[in-house]
């Protein structure tokens, strides 16, 4: 039998088929850096939200506005979504702040990125990235709540969104990688191999289950649609998918697809790392951007502790999704789309780890 060994598609052209590093050698394309009156209009903005006694997850960007760095906002949205896939913010002041006014001042800004969506069974609009003492071997546990390295992976909306409060005590490294690079360089190395990630792979939800759901889903890493690639994965759940009888068996080519897929997503040379300073926010597009974070060793004091606030936000002007996302996304509208929600869930943004 012939085997079809042409890529699925062409390559990838444009900025969000980057090189890490590339990149590297000039953070300042990437960076924003806030100034004294950005941050004038920020902290101007969130103390009339807190005035009228706003909760966190009432307030909308009609609620907070930012005559100026409103339209910074919304070009540096437009960089995530149609161009190179990510932006770094820089200097919003967190340190020795309550984190209500952190959080206030956080969420106000990701309102110019998108709305928020729920990133756990719980309703968590507002996460937090902080180690709750325990282990990914547990298949109820997400690894964000653990000190474990995390893997290249995408999470579950159209733009995830990270706030460092507190840096941990070694590690904990930020780091991105081009999903669009991986596409092309599998086409180029290995077309075989990746026509396999065109095929739907079986995800473990991780005891999330929506109703009415499986325990698992059911979704390509690559979805070609409407002229274009998008990228959803995440490799610990593919694996241990596994767990579920039901859930189609990854054959050995299925394993070398996504092995060669992790090992490009690693590359130092194809890889960005970068290291979070307290106030730094990174707003990062899901459907061409891999995230990851190493491992880390915390600080033993509990006020020290390393943290951050996530965002998980559906944006206006996203690209269309295949239909083939609702399993996972709910619905593939744009602006109202991604999250987690399953019977019982109450939408709400906890100021404390829960």
């Amino acid at each position: 039998m012939n085997v079809d060994v042409r890529p699925p598609r062409k390559p990838v052209e444009g900025p969000s088929a980057w090189v890490g590093a590339e990149l590297a050698r000039n953070p300042e394309a990437w960076t924003y850096r806030l100034s004294g009156p950005d941050i004038a209009e920020i902290e101007a903005a969130s103390a009339a939200v807190r005035a009228r006694g706003l909760d966190i997850a009432e307030i909308r960007r009609v609620d907070f506005p930012l005559p100026t760095l409103g339209p910074v906002l919304d070009r540096l949205r437009g960089e995530v979504l149609d161009g190179r896939g990510f932006v770094l913010l820089r200097g919003l002041p967190v340190e020795d702040r309550p984190i209500a006014e952190s959080a206030t001042a956080y969420w106000g800004i990701g309102t110019y990125f998108g709305s928020a969506r729920s990133q756990n069974a719980k309703g968590h609009v507002l996460g937090h990235v902080r180690d709750m003492g325990l282990s990914s071997t547990d298949p109820r546990v997400r690894i964000y709540q653990t000190t474990e390295r995390q893997n290249f992976h995408t999470d579950s909306c159209d733009i995830v969104a990270l706030l460092c409060l507190k840096t941990a005590q070694h590690g904990g490294l930020s780091s991105l990688t081009s999903s669009m690079t991986i596409y092309n360089a599998m086409a180029a190395r290995r077309p075989d191999l990746l026509r396999r990630l065109f095929i739907p792979f079986a995800t473990d939800r991780r005891g999330e289950v929506p109703e009415g759901k499986l325990p698992w889903f059911d979704i390509p890493v690559f979805n070609d649609h409407a002229g274009h690639l998008s990228a959803i994965y995440a490799p610990h759940y593919v694996r241990s998918s596994q767990r579920f009888p039901e859930a189609r068996r990854l054959t050995a080519e299925d394993f070398a697809a996504l092995e060669m897929f992790d090992r490009l997503a690693e590359d130092p040379e194809l890889r960005l790392d970068m290291e979070f300073l307290p106030g730094d926010m990174q707003f990062v597009h899901n459907h061409t951007t891999l995230h990851d974070r190493t491992a880390f060793e915390d600080w033993p004091e509990d006020a020290k502790k390393r943290h951050l606030l996530r965002l998980w936000l559906a944006a206006p002007g996203a690209r269309p999704l295949p239909p083939a996302y609702a399993e996972r996304y709910g619905s593939v509208e744009i602006g109202d789309r991604g999250g987690i929600v399953c019977r019982g869930t109450q939408l709400h943004a906890p100021l404390e780890a829960e």
